[in-house]
Parts: C-alpha cells; sequence; structure tokens
C-alpha cells in the first residue's frame, strides 16, 4: 500500500498531484472514450448518436447502482490505508469484489431481459430505437464486467496505485479507438458493422479491462487474497461498505434518475434537441474531467488523512483542491465557450445543432464552478464519513428544484434546451452553497468509519 507521504516532506500540493494526475489521466482517456464512441457514430447519422446517447443514459444509471460497493469499498479502504491495517484492507477488498460480482451478474439479468421497455421509455423513433436496441444487446451483456472495472479500480486507487489503473485505461482506450475504426469502416480486412461493430468493441474491452486489473489487484495486495477469504462473511466490513457506499451512489443515483427524466422532456422537443445534448454533454465533459479527477483524488487524500487521525489537515487541504478544480475548469470551459461555434463542427455540419449548441456551451460555463464545487466538497465530504447529508440535499434540490423547473423552463415557457440548461444550473448552484457550508461547519469531523490497527 501507498500510504501518504510525510506531511513535513511535500506539501499538500504536491501529495495531491502526485495522487490525482494518474486519476486525470485515467479519468480523461475514460472522456476520450465517449468522446471517439461520439466521434465515430458521427460518422453514421447524427441520429445513431442520439440513439446511443439515450442508451448511456441507462447504462450510467447502472453504474452509479454498481458504486453502491465501488465508492463505499474505495473510502474504506483509504481509511485503512490511512490508519495502517492492512488486515482491514484485505477484508474489505474481500467483500466489495464479491457483492459487486453478484450485483453485476443481477443487473445485467435485469437489463437484458427488459432491454425494450426501458428503451421506449424514450419514445424513439424507429430507426432510432433499431440503433439503441442493437447497442444494448452487446453493451448490456458486459454490464457485470463494468460492475467488477468500476471497483477494482477504485480499489487500486485507494491504496494509491492510480498509475496501474491509469495504464489500464490508456491500452482500453487505444483498442477502443482501434476496434471502432476498423468495424464502423470495414478496414484492415474487418467486417463493415456500425453500432453493432462500437457496442461489440466496448463490451470486449470491458471484459479485457476486468481481467487485467483482477490480477494486478492480486499482485499489489499487502496481505494476499486466499480462495476461503471470498466465501468469509463478516457483516461488519459489509456494513462499512454500504454504510458509505449506499448514500453515496444513492445521490449519484438521485442524479441520474433525474437525467433520465430529463431526457425524456428533451426526447419530445424532437431529435435536433437530442443530438444537441449529447454533443453538448461530451464537450462539457472536457470541463469537468479534471474536477472528477480532483475529487476522486481529494477522496482518497481526505480518507487517509481523516483514517490517521489528522481531521484538521482534511479541513485545511480540501480548499486547495476545489481552488485548483474551479480554476482548470472555468480556464477549459471559457475556451470552448468562446469558440463553440467551430468545436460543434467537428461533429455535425447542422446548423440548427451547432446554433443552439453555442448557447448551451455558454450557460454550461456559469454552471460549471457550481458542479465542480460539488463534486469536489462531495467527495470530501464521504471520505471523511459524512456521506448521509450529501444525498438528502440533492434528492431535495433535484426533484424539488431542477426537475420541475426543467419542464416549466424547457417545455412550459417553450425555452427548449438552453431553458433545461438553466433549471440545471439552479440545482448545482443551490447544493454548491449547501455543500460549502456544511463543510466550513465541520460537522463532519469525528464520523470516521475504521480503527486504527493495534
Amino acid at each position: 500500500m501507498e500510504r501518504l507521504t510525510n506531511t513535513n516532506v511535500l506539501s499538500p500540493r504536491k501529495q495531491l498531484f502526485l495522487i490525482t494526475w494518474p486519476i486525470f489521466i485515467e479519468s480523461f482517456l475514460h472522456t476520450f472514450m465517449r468522446f471517439s464512441d461520439t466521434f465515430m457514430l458521427s460518422f453514421i447519422s447524427d441520429g445513431a448518436v442520439a440513439a446511443i446517447g439515450v442508451v448511456n443514459q441507462i447504462m450510467m444509471f447502472t453504474f452509479v447502482l454498481f458504486n453502491f460497493t465501488a465508492m463505499g469499498s474505495a473510502v474504506v479502504v483509504s481509511q485503512y490505508v490511512g490508519a495502517n491495517n492492512p488486515k482491514g484492507v484485505q477484508k474489505t477488498i474481500a467483500h466489495a469484489l464479491v457483492t459487486n460480482l453478484i450485483f453485476g451478474m443481477l443487473i445485467t439479468a435485469i437489463v437484458l431481459s427488459y432491454k425494450t421497455k426501458f428503451i421506449n421509455l424514450f419514445d424513439l423513433e424507429p430507426e432510432l430505437f433499431g440503433y439503441a436496441n442493437t447497442y444494448l444487446i452487446y453493451v448490456g451483456s458486459a454490464l457485470v464486467a463494468q460492475a467488477m472495472v468500476l471497483t477494482i479500480s477504485a480499489i487500486l486507487q485507494a491504496m494509491g496505485y492510480t498509475k496501474d489503473v491509469m495504464k489500464i485505461v490508456i491500452v482500453m482506450n487505444i483498442s477502443n479507438v482501434f476496434f471502432n475504426y476498423v468495424f464502423i469502416f470495414g478496414s484492415l480486412g474487418f467486417p463493415k458493422l456500425g453500432v453493432a461493430g462500437v457496442a461489440m468493441s466496448t463490451a470486449g474491452i470491458r471484459f479485457a479491462g476486468m481481467f487485467i486489473l483482477f490480477f494486478i489487484l492480486m499482485k499489489r495486495l499487502p496481505i494476499k487474497l486466499s480462495i476461503k477469504t471470498f466465501f468469509t462473511f463478516d457483516k461488519t466490513y459489509l456494513y462499512k461498505i454500504l454504510g458509505i457506499g449506499v448514500p453515496a451512489a444513492g445521490e449519484q443515483l438521485s442524479y441520474n434518475i433525474s437525467q433520465i427524466v430529463i431526457t425524456i422532456f428533451i426526447t419530445s422537443l424532437g431529435a435536433t434537441a437530442l443530438a444537441t445534448r449529447v454533443y453538448a454533454q461530451n464537450l462539457m465533459s472536457l470541463m469537468t474531467v479534471f474536477s472528477m479527477s480532483i475529487s476522486k483524488g481529494m477522496q482518497i487524500y481526505i480518507g487517509q488523512l481523516v483514517g490517521a487521525g489528522k481531521e484538521k489537515e482534511a479541513y485545511r487541504n480540501m480548499y486547495i483542491g476545489v481552488r485548483i478544480a474551479l480554476t482548470v475548469a472555468l480556464t477549459i470551459g471559457s475556451i470552448l465557450a468562446i469558440s463553440g461555434n467551430q468545436v460543434f463542427k467537428i461533429f455535425t455540419q447542422d446548423p440548427d445543432i451547432i446554433s443552439l449548441g453555442v448557447i448551451i456551451l455558454i450557460i454550461g460555463l456559469v454552471l460549471e464552478p457550481g458542479r465542480t464545487s460539488n463534486l469536489v466538497i462531495i467527495s470530501a465530504l464521504r471520505a471523511a464519513g459524512d456521506a448521509r447529508f450529501p444525498v438528502i440535499i440533492g434528492i431535495i434540490v433535484m426533484w424539488g428544484v431542477c426537475v420541475p423547473l426543467a419542464y416549466f423552463l424547457g417545455i412550459t415557457m417553450n425555452l427548449g434546451l438552453p431553458g433545461i440548461w438553466l433549471a440545471m444550473l439552479t440545482d448545482e448552484w443551490i447544493r454548491a452553497i449547501i455543500m460549502w457550508t456544511r463543510w466550513r461547519s465541520k460537522r463532519w469531523m469525528g464520523k470516521a468509519v475504521v480503527e486504527r490497527a493495534s
């Protein structure tokens, strides 16, 4: 395990940098993978992009379910690392892997059994339905692999092995771009499979990533896991994981369900609005990728500090991370807002999509400070053991403000996609102000979930 470097040797900024830079590369590459999928699918049609965007809403929903275990185990492992308790790390990992393997198989079975009903929620046109159905068959079959990839990656990062995850994601990205290209265009003797080829590529890469990450984890463990360990149940460790994971994933679950509802609103606005949303989200993810990296790094950093009993240091150092994340996100957001017309032409030549997308990027520049603050501060609160507060506030604001306001502005007031984006802006800023207040109150102190090794 790689514990925090002695604070007398490196400054908090340098320690956070050492944890975060591999996570940034990994997060950027995950974003690039979605970006490249969207870019290559645009050679098929804007309709294919819109249809896959809808399916990805379903996929993101399942990813949040898998994060019940992944996020919980990451926080518990990071606190055990800080507490210098390798036995706690071992037990936590065994329970996390078994839990998400079973859960992943269950979710895979449900999605494949009810795929038509899930897609019909969005009332797609017949051509778009065909694309969505094909994609969901293949990618849905790999959900169990994705569950394990999320869990093992989170555990390795919490143990300090962020570079290992980064290297695997690099390989996965290169493979993804290669197979997307050959299957879409029928190059190098491969069959021309279109959307089905992209889906097969995505599914196959996730299974390969799962096996490689598991092998690396077994090599990195401080205490080797025997087969017996996977069949030894201790409710104490499961409760620790779920005590953090259920509220943490609950906040994301609420967000993703609200986004599915909002996607249904956007679908009623037509294919142009739906395609614009997919393109805009891919571009805006460039703003959030660094914030997500800082939030993951902050979760590891704060978790280890809290596990080591250094809560005052955790309090001060969170502000360093959020300032860095805000600076980078606003810089990238400004560039995108200024050059929106040019960057949208990378994906499409449709003037209606381009003009609408430019407006969305400008609104996104104002939205981003709120979203960045939420990502970083909520991760810090979770790492300290204060996982319930963010989910309670999230549910209240998302469903009490964001969803009804999105319908009112977008549909009732006929503002369309910009109106819906203004509703999301309001949601992010309200929650950000509340999260800032919570961290400053220090009410999260004393909520650590692990004990130091004797």
